[in-house]
């Protein structure tokens, strides 16, 4: 009885492995068959993309020579147009829109996805031009003297006026070593500004604003404005020398990003500005862009347990997610 029960043992284990193998051999077929067609796919929609990126290239050169010749390659003069009057022409034209639904509630379509209901349902304008002349203020006399001593870094360099345009491949290799530099930059200077001596002196002015608005984000008093806002985003361009062409694309996504953290609407399609309206909401939560670094330090895990961590996504649909995701009632006292 024991042989028998034995041998039974023995032989089920046997089918068991016979299963086993029978499966992983189904599992590698379908795996390979699923990355040979993964493959294609791929090297079909790379062919396509290149072939597309090629056409837009040989505009975007021709584009960029025509401009350099017609202020006969002046340096200073093309500097100045692509690091300063493009990202402004970016932030203001992007805010303005915003101001517009801050001051008179519409349109709707904008209002509806209002992150903090019941505040600047409308903005207080006596606050708003405030902020304005601030804004405006560090912008001419902060950013714009800044870019003398940047101008000099990029000379050094000698690649920020080439005639020809950098790739495409390495444009985003560029945009994703400035955001890596922004974050850590932003993040570390922006938690020294929250230590009390420095937040009472100089960080508390961007405070005031418990709940912000797009052009606040450069609502600031000028020492932060030259180590939080203007420097995590002139520091990559510097170290990598990079051409004026992604320099001016840069700051003005930069400011544009910026601007979207700071709006108040959680926008269809757009960046989640969850994240930075909670630390103005909150204050000691929250500080960096990314989120990447509040992880790795645990400044976010407050934040985390909320209904606006849950809210902190990109919003795929036209229902405001203060609807579909509203926050808890609160308790009567």
């Amino acid at each position: 009885m024991k042989r028998d029960s034995g041998y039974s043992t023995m032989a089920e284990q046997q089918k068991q492995e016979e299963k086993l193998w029978h499966a992983m051999k189904i599992s590698a077929c379908v795996l390979g068959t699923g990355l040979l067609v993964f493959t294609a796919l791929a090297n079909s929609v790379s062919w396509y993309a290149q072939s597309i990126w090629d056409t837009l290239g040989h505009f975007w050169q021709t584009t960029w020579l025509e401009f350099y010749y017609l202020f006969e390659g002046d340096e200073w003069t093309i500097f100045l147009l692509g690091a300063a009057l493009v990202p402004a022409l970016a932030f203001w034209c992007f805010n303005g829109i915003l101001m517009v639904a801050d001051v008179t509630g519409k349109p709707a379509f904008i209002t509806r996805y209002r992150i903090q209901l019941g505040k600047n349902d409308p903005v207080d304008t006596k606050k708003l031009c405030q902020a304005i002349y601030v804004a405006l203020f560090n912008q001419f006399f902060i950013s714009l003297p800044m870019l003398v001593p940047m101008f000099s870094v990029m000379k050094w360099w000698g690649n920020t006026f080439s005639k020809e345009l950098p790739t495409f491949h390495w444009f985003l290799v560029e945009l994703s070593i400035f955001t890596i530099i922004e974050e850590i930059l932003f993040y570390y200077t922006h938690r020294l500004v929250h230590l009390p001596l420095l937040y009472k002196h100089i960080h508390k002015k961007h405070h005031e604003w418990t709940a912000p608005i797009g052009v606040v984000s450069i609502y600031a008093h000028p020492v932060e404005h030259i180590l939080s806002n203007t420097l995590p985003v002139m520091t990559g361009p510097m170290v990598m020398g990079s051409h004026i062409v992604s320099i001016a694309v840069w700051f003005s996504l930069a400011l544009i990003t910026t601007s979207i953290s700071h709006c108040g609407y959680h926008l269809p399609l757009l960046p989640s500005p969850e994240f930075h309206d909670f630390h103005h909401l909150k204050f000691n939560q929250c500080y960096g862009v990314l989120g990447v670094l509040d992880y790795l330090h645990g400044t976010d895990r407050a934040f985390r347990q909320t209904k606006a961590y849950e809210r902190h996504r990109v919003l795929l649909s036209l229902t405001p997610l203060s609807e579909s995701i509203p926050e808890a009632p609160k308790r009567a006292e």
